[in-house]
């Protein structure tokens, strides 16, 4: 359960929650589902909305969300399952990064006999640099979408494993549902059991979250690309667990969240988690940016600063469109941030 503090007391300024209403009232956060604030632990701030949603592509309609609406969290899924491999790599049960992926899936020995699959490691797939066809332009509705075409496929694991080779795995971040998907079954098979029951046991629990749903795919096996549902406070949790090392081992922590590989624009990717500079090179003065981010389409975006002990969960309704990130970015940088004081 949040402890909840007064947005003066946790270093914003007071009028934090006037400045967050003002911004929806105008029509800045189009869209806008839920956000939750966490500062020092405690919870600072939240807010929601009214609007269209979606659980992956059936319609729920007109939903009027709060605190215990579960949410489509989409590819922030992917950031749980770093954090779960982590879990299990401490406890010895999944391969360390550097091995051969797929001796690991021996149904593939087929696969493993082509030298340059056999180069792929499970560290290419936790960073996205597996240098397989593989493409997500295309709306998450059908099978033109290469995560939706696995989720449709007979086995899973197959359909990402034969992709063809089109460059060298290691040099280049390519955004692969299926690199999330190779990871996922790691974690199931080596703690013998689904990954969705390993998540409530290893890290859900201790971490007193216990409304969750995970949506499978044609083949019954949860998604680890797009699957999870969680209410925004239980989002907001994950986030604090992961700067306060709970229930996560710090030294995962760490490596996870390390730039692995350049993405866009000065920023990286870690272990399925996106990395940011934490500071905005080149405009001093202005707050800093995120140094952590997990993402998912339609706005779906969980933030950590760990410097400020500062952790936003934002989701929302655009999903597929242009501008996904538009609300999340305007509850950061016209609210949150410029509302900062210590």
């Amino acid at each position: 359960m949040w402890q909840r503090i007064d947005p003066g007391a946790a270093g914003f300024a007071p009028d934090l929650a006037e400045r967050l209403d003002a911004l929806v009232e105008e029509g800045r956060a189009a869209g806008l589902h839920g956000v939750v604030v966490a500062r020092h632990g405690r919870l600072v701030l939240e807010r929601y909305g009214t609007g269209e949603d979606y659980a992956w592509n059936t319609p729920l309609g007109v939903v009027d969300f709060g605190p215990e609406t579960r949410h489509d969290v989409r590819s922030v899924t992917k950031s749980v399952v770093g954090l779960l491999y982590g879990v299990a790599l401490a406890a010895g049960l999944v391969p360390e990064p550097g091995e051969p992926i797929l001796r690991h899936f021996p149904e593939h020995a087929d696969l493993a006999a082509d030298p340059g699959r056999a180069a792929l490691t499970v560290e290419h797939a936790l960073t996205m640099t597996l240098g397989l066809d593989w493409d997500e332009s295309a709306p998450y509705t059908g099978p033109e979408n290469s995560e939706i075409a696995m989720e449709m496929a007979e086995d899973r694991y197959r359909f990402v494993l034969e992709r063809p080779i089109v460059e060298e795995p290691g040099k280049r971040w390519s955004y692969s549902g299926g690199a999330a998907a190779l990871v996922g079954g790691l974690i199931a098979r080596g703690v013998g059991r689904p990954l969705e029951e390993f998540a409530r046991d290893a890290l859900f629990a201790p971490l007193g979250i216990t409304s969750f749903e995970w949506m499978a795919g044609e083949d019954g096996v949860a998604s680890a690309a797009s699957g999870l549902r969680l209410t925004p406070r239980d989002l907001a949790r994950i986030g604090q667990a992961v700067l306060d090392a709970e229930a996560i081992p710090a030294s995962w922590t760490a490596e996870m969240l390390r730039p692995h590989v350049p993405t866009w624009d000065g920023f990286s990717y870690g272990y399925l988690w996106h990395v940011g500079p934490g500071e905005r090179p080149g405009r001093p003065g202005e707050p800093p940016s995120w140094r952590a981010m997990a993402a998912g389409n339609g706005g779906q975006r969980l933030f950590l600063f760990p410097d400020l002990d500062l952790v936003v969960a934002v989701t929302a309704g655009a999903y597929n469109g242009d501008g996904q990130d538009a609300a999340a970015r305007a509850v950061l940088d016209e609210v949150l941030l410029p509302a900062l004081t210590s």
